[in-house]
């Protein structure tokens, strides 16, 4: 199960992550997301545990917890675009008619010398 690790301290490596959920079980990966121009954490961080009962257990358990003065959020991991076809709305376009004959644009109140 993929986790999501919000408001964490700025200081923590994936190895503070690994370290704090491997007290509920296996944890397969810990990866902080990087600004990428500051090189600073963006303060959230996603891990990967394999087992579903064991990363429930830690959720429930860390989600709200302090650490170094900072409550962290620990939620299930919910993919960028999910829903997001479904919300979409189709675009509909008018239908064109069939028998109307093509006219060029002459201009708005002007005839074909340009006045009125």
């Amino acid at each position: 199960m993929d986790i999501y690790v919000g408001s964490i301290p700025f200081k923590w490596k994936e190895s503070k992550l690994v370290e704090i959920f491997g007290e509920f079980g296996e944890v397969h990966s810990a990866k902080i997301v990087i600004d990428k121009i500051t090189r600073q954490n963006k303060g959230f961080a996603f891990v990967e545990m394999p087992n579903d009962e064991e990363a429930k257990a830690a959720i429930k358990a860390l989600n709200g917890k302090e650490f170094e003065e900072r409550k962290i959020v620990v939620n299930q991991s919910v993919p960028n675009n999910a829903g997001s076809l479904d919300k979409k709305k189709k675009k509909t376009y008018p239908a064109k008619p069939e028998n109307k004959a093509w006219k060029p644009f002459m201009g708005i109140g002007k005839n074909k010398f340009g006045k009125k």
